[in-house]
């Protein structure tokens, strides 16, 4: 297979950079052209001194990119500003999006929860919501692929298999999670920085974070029936990480070791997905870096209830990662290549 050229448009992003990290690793891709408007016309090496040692095209903006010698596109720009730049990409690319703009199927709920109408309703009709893990078959022929947020990956990887076998209730559903602060994205934002991040934790979007219809639109979808969770996310003073405790109410008779068999029997031979042994806590320190989700479940001092742990890098598996892994599918090469780091420690 000839070697396949790809764009990143917002390379100068936290996901765009991750994305080049990880690419330097990947024998079958490579960068033919990087966008970042504001960015334009320097060196990666000048806007990641990190990503300095690699021979990479400097930054250019989006209407400078001949995409008719493109084979595919990473999008990782801002929500609410790639419907229109995607809809107009010749029908050759294939497209994994990093924003919300294609995450949510219902028009409607689009625009209830961002605020604006959708502006490429045909194209979203197409669009493949890309869990990996999870969506493996539509997403190697999806010409769009819509990449899950960060908090939703780290949450339906271990609910979805529980709901399906029938172990767990939808009811109930009961979400605490927590991330790094790269999750906002490296925009200057007066809440992002360093002193009113640093030495606490505070809860956001409380009630109202985006990324709750789309936890509930892949639940229902699983489940059959119509389902709301309670999610609560919070900021953590660190850089990078997601911790996600669910608390759920087991189906009668269900003990915390019936879930676990669960993840060990869905995700058995998976490259990414590691199931703890009984009693181990998972935590964001050991998948640092990587595209691994940890998780684990632990019987509730509650009867009849469960607390489930689970964690991932926000940029790795939370974004790029992920995005890299669906790219691999959808052009038919190895899931792990690109990916196949271990996890930075300590």
């Amino acid at each position: 297979m000839a070697e396949v050229k790809v764009a990143i448009l917002g390379a100068s992003g936290y996901t765009g950079a991750e994305l080049v990290r990880l690419l330097a690793r990947h024998s079958g891709f490579s960068i033919a052209a990087m966008t970042g408007d504001r960015k334009a016309g320097m060196s990666m090496a000048a806007v990641f001194p990190h990503l300095g040692g690699l021979a990479l095209p400097d930054l250019v903006a989006i209407a400078d990119v001949d995409f008719a010698t493109v084979d595919a596109v990473f999008c990782c720009l801002p929500h609410g500003t790639t419907q229109e730049v995607i809809a107009a990409l010749p029908a050759h690319v294939r497209t994994v999006d990093l924003s919300a703009d294609f995450r949510l199927y219902d028009l409607e709920a689009y625009n209830t929860w961002y605020g604006h109408p959708h502006k490429a309703p045909e194209l979203q009709k197409s669009a493949v919501y890309g869990l990996t893990e999870l969506k493996r078959d539509a997403i190697r022929d999806a010409r769009l692929v819509a990449n899950p947020g960060c908090y939703p990956t780290s949450v339906q990887l271990p609910l979805v298999p529980l709901i399906k076998a029938g172990l767990i209730e939808t009811a109930d559903i009961v979400i605490d999670a927590k991330s790094g602060t790269s999750g906002a994205g490296r925009s200057a934002k007066e809440a992002n920085l360093y002193c009113e991040v640093t030495e606490g934790i505070h809860p956001y979007g409380i009630a109202s974070h985006r990324h709750a219809p789309e936890i509930e639109q892949e639940l229902a979808a699983v489940a059959g029936t119509p389902v709301i969770v309670s999610f609560t996310p919070h900021l953590m003073p660190m850089s990078r990480g997601m911790l996600s405790t669910i608390n759920v109410r087991l189906a009668k008779g269900a003990k915390a070791a019936d879930l676990r068999a669960e993840w060990s029997r869905v995700y058995a031979g998976e490259a990414f997905v590691r199931v703890l042994p009984d009693g181990a806590a998972p935590h964001t320190r050991h998948v640092r870096g990587s595209n691994h989700c940890l998780m684990n479940a632990f019987d509730d001092r509650l009867p009849g209830r469960a607390i489930i742990a689970a964690v991932i890098d926000n940029l790795v598996k939370g974004a790029s990662g992920q995005a890299l892994q669906n790219m691999n599918l959808m052009f038919g090469l190895p899931e792990t290549a690109g990916l196949d780091q271990q996890p930075l420690f300590p």
